[in-house]
């Protein structure tokens, strides 16, 4: 098999091409004199491009020598592949202050993609117009690789019981990649530990998190925001401005995590009829999405914000959205041959519209029951007790939705219809001692008090009167009673 046959070749596809525009010509060359007209006609043709597709003419005299380079070989299609550059085995020439500029910045920055340094490059030869010309990713690629500058990976292993399980499940069962056929069809969640600490206003460092909320379809970033926890309460905070922003979907992919598996969040999904789907433990590969985003994330977004020395998380928030709506979303993913946000918009979409913001935080709440303390109508959530209305004081069980971070009001459920029939508020013991208080309206039929039978009850007598019918002695010996 010659290289000519080989279909995977950018040489292979331009001399297949061309030898099927002049193919005709040495098949049935024209008449003496018919040659010029022949190829006249041939350049007033539109042809696909072999390598982008886009639509392309010829002109007569290129056409004239591909006819006359094919004639004059053996080999025609092997002879109208186009020729590899004379340079293309070597480097191209950097200029000395390029390359020093360079190796500073791989000193500085050893976990950057080559891609990255070749981004950054591109702005330092733009504002300093004395480094010359911009050099091809290509050039600088090669120079890194050719004097040892690569890319520096962290390698994290874990030996606990569970990882070697999942290891072993790994080993034995197939992994297929996948994608869902629409928009909104599921979404993939997860916390990303960040790789810097920043300075809180408390004089303390943190690891920031970032939580990340991207569709499946679209790779789009539906919301990302960092906290400086991974709690039940910053992950609802941002699921609920995802909800807002992008609509509902109709299933979302987590891990096991506690706040992922919290009441609030689970109970949460299943009021908005989003069907909640965990995967295996220490099995990263099921949601590959998301590991992809953090690998983009900790590759171009915290690279670019190594040498920042004042890293908030206000600054840290403003970066990322600001990465994640004009160049993640705006960038071509060779996965999907698309940009997320051309794909988002235009694809078909399986979600639905949010509810607002009151419906929201009544749905990612804990429901509970409680019984109603009768002597002063209130009950208890986690040691905080909470009054309930007069015109509720004939429930005996109520059912309740609160959030464990927020005892400020608690909601009053009705658990037949699901609706939420008044908000419940903690107990205020000062108003109350000013000893104001409402009257209790009385029941519709008062009991009669003084209308009360006295002597023994019906079911005692009835006893004693069985018990001497038995004609048996009395079980006790009477004392200081004359018989």
């Amino acid at each position: 098999m010659t290289d000519t046959q080989n279909a995977d070749t950018r040489q292979a596809r331009w001399a297949r091409f061309r030898f099927s525009i002049i193919g005709l010509l040495l098949s049935s060359p024209p008449e003496k004199g018919e040659l010029k007209k022949c190829l006249e006609e041939l350049s007033k043709k539109q042809w696909r491009h072999p390598t982008s597709g886009n639509p392309v003419y010829f002109s007569v005299s290129t056409l004239e020598r591909w006819l006359y380079r094919a004639k004059r070989s053996r080999d025609p299609i092997h002879a109208l592949r186009i020729k590899r550059r004379t340079d293309a085995a070597q480097s191209r020439a950097l200029s000395a202050e390029l390359k020093r500029l360079i190796q500073n910045q791989y000193r500085e920055h050893p976990r950057w993609s080559y891609q990255l340094h070749v981004d950054n490059v591109a702005i330092l030869v733009k504002n300093a117009p004395e480094l010359g010309q911009m050099p091809s990713y290509s050039t600088i690629n090669r120079y890194l690789k050719s004097n040892g500058m690569r890319k520096q990976r962290v390698v994290k292993q874990r030996h606990t019981e569970g990882a070697q399980i999942a290891q072993e499940r790994l080993e034995h069962r197939e992994v297929r990649s996948f994608e869902m056929d629409y928009v909104h069809s599921l979404w993939h969640l997860d916390f990303h530990h960040g790789s810097r600490k920043i300075l809180g206003k408390n004089g303390q460092w943190h690891k920031p998190l970032l939580l990340a909320i991207l569709d499946d379809h679209s790779r789009l970033i539906c919301h990302a925001q960092w906290y400086l926890d991974e709690t039940a309460e910053s992950l609802v905070h941002g699921f609920k401005q995802a909800l807002l922003k992008r609509g509902l979907p109709r299933a979302l992919m987590s891990d096991n995590g506690s706040a992922m598996m919290s009441a609030e969040f689970t109970q949460g999904l299943e009021r908005l009829s989003i069907l909640h789907q965990p995967t295996l433990p220490y099995s990263p590969y099921q949601n590959a999405k998301q590991e992809v985003l953090w690998a983009q994330v900790e590759g171009r977004l915290m690279a670019m914000l190594e040498n920042e020395p004042e890293l908030s998380l206000s600054l840290l928030n403003e970066a990322t959205i600001a990465w994640v709506e004009f160049e993640y979303h705006r960038k071509l993913h060779s996965e999907i041959a698309s940009t997320p946000l051309d794909r988002f918009l235009n694809g078909a979409n399986v979600g639905r519209s949010c509810p607002d913001t009151a419906i929201l935080k009544q749905a990612f709440c804990s429901e509970v029951k409680r019984k109603q303390r009768r002597s002063d109508g209130t009950l208890s959530l986690d040691g905080c007790r909470f009054e309930i209305p007069s015109q509720y004081r004939h429930l005996e069980v109520l059912t309740v939705r609160y959030v464990r971070w927020d005892y400020s009001a608690a909601i009053l459920v009705d658990p037949h219809t699901n609706l939420c029939l008044v908000t419940l508020y903690p107990q205020d013991k000062s108003a109350n001692a000013q000893g104001l208080r409402r009257t209790v309206d009385a029941p519709e039929n008062p009991i009669n008090h003084e209308a009360a039978t006295e002597g023994i009850a019906p079911l005692l007598k009835a006893l004693m009167a069985e018990y001497a019918a038995t004609g048996l002695p009395p079980a006790y010996l009477p004392k200081g009673e004359k018989a």
